[in-house]
Formats: structure tokens, C-alpha cells, sequence
């Protein structure tokens, strides 16, 4: 790639693959009428930092981790369907507020590194699990999925192709030095 080269960011956790199991089977289940978020590309985002010059890929993940070494034991558990115009969404519990924490640990690491500014509103614990051009307007009932403790942390790129993004991992990192 060219040195000013840039590449579409984000940070998110990874799911165990018994959730994402469940998931995809829920997916199936319940919102084949949309177009189904592939499992590859379920995880829970935890900042998005758009376009940015690879180059700050390593900063990014090592401010990842730090975060990610101070992090407290994350426990999901999925509460109910979501959706917005353009997407459904498996909203998830976050009782303790540990995946809460982490995430605004790591949106005041990114943003003292100039990379990332967060949103105005909190952050809502999610699995996007759909997109569409048209909302379908379904009302499923939420995945089971018992507690979810999320596998690691992870720097992603985000490509956009004509079916869809593709998400590859740059970077993971353990969560709580684990």
C-alpha cells in the first residue's frame, strides 16, 4: 500500500462461537426476510473510527490493549430486537456496566490520540445482525443466549464491496490481561 494509504477502522469485541452459533441460528430463524449480518462479521463495536491512514493501525491496537488489560470481566446477556432504518440490532445487557467502562476507557484513549471523537449519546450494547434497504419491521423475540462473555478485543478493517463490508481483523487483544 501507498504510505498515505487509509483504511476504515473499528474496535469491537468478539464473540465466543457457541453465541455466535445461536445467533446465526436465531438469524435464520427469526430475520431471513432481511439480509442477515454473516457470522464473520458479528461482533459488538466498540468505537468506529472511519477513515484513517494505516499507519495508525499499531496505535490504535496498542491503546486497545491497554484498555483491554484494565478491563473488568464482560458479561452479556441479549435482551430484545432492535430496529433502525437501515439495520436490526440484538440489543445486550450490560448489568455490571464493565463493557460500558471499556469502551469510554477506550474512546478517551483514542480521542487523546487524535483519532477518534466519540458520540454525543451513550453507547448502546449490540450485535448488528441485519441490514436493509427497507425496514421489515419484524418483532422477533431475542436470541437465547445465556451469558456471553465476549472472547477478546479486536482492530478491524471495514471494506465495503458491492454484497456488503467486509470485516478482517488487524489486531486482538486478551480482555483483563487474561
Amino acid at each position: 500500500m501507498a504510505a498515505d494509504a487509509h483504511v476504515r477502522l473499528f474496535c469491537a469485541l468478539r464473540l465466543p462461537d457457541d453465541a455466535l452459533d445461536l445467533l446465526c441460528a436465531w438469524q435464520a430463524t427469526h430475520i431471513a426476510r432481511a439480509r442477515p449480518v454473516t457470522r464473520d462479521n458479528l461482533h459488538v463495536t466498540l468505537a468506529f473510527l472511519g477513515a484513517r491512514p494505516e499507519a495508525d493501525v499499531p496505535r490504535v491496537a496498542r491503546e486497545l490493549g491497554t484498555a483491554a488489560v484494565a478491563a473488568g470481566p464482560i458479561v452479556f446477556e441479549a435482551l430484545r430486537y432492535r430496529e433502525t432504518r437501515s439495520v436490526a440490532m440484538v440489543v445486550l445487557s450490560d448489568e455490571d456496566g464493565s463493557a460500558t467502562a471499556f469502551a469510554g476507557d477506550l474512546a478517551g484513549r483514542l480521542e487523546r490520540l487524535g483519532v477518534y471523537r466519540a458520540e454525543g449519546r451513550p453507547g448502546l450494547p449490540h450485535v448488528t445482525v441485519a441490514r436493509f434497504r427497507e425496514r421489515p419491521r419484524l418483532a422477533p423475540p431475542a436470541p437465547v443466549l445465556g451469558r456471553v462473555s465476549p472472547s477478546d478485543a479486536a482492530v478491524y478493517s471495514s471494506v465495503l464491496r458491492p454484497g456488503g463490508a467486509q470485516y478482517r481483523v488487524l489486531e486482538s487483544v486478551v480482555l483483563g490481561g487474561r
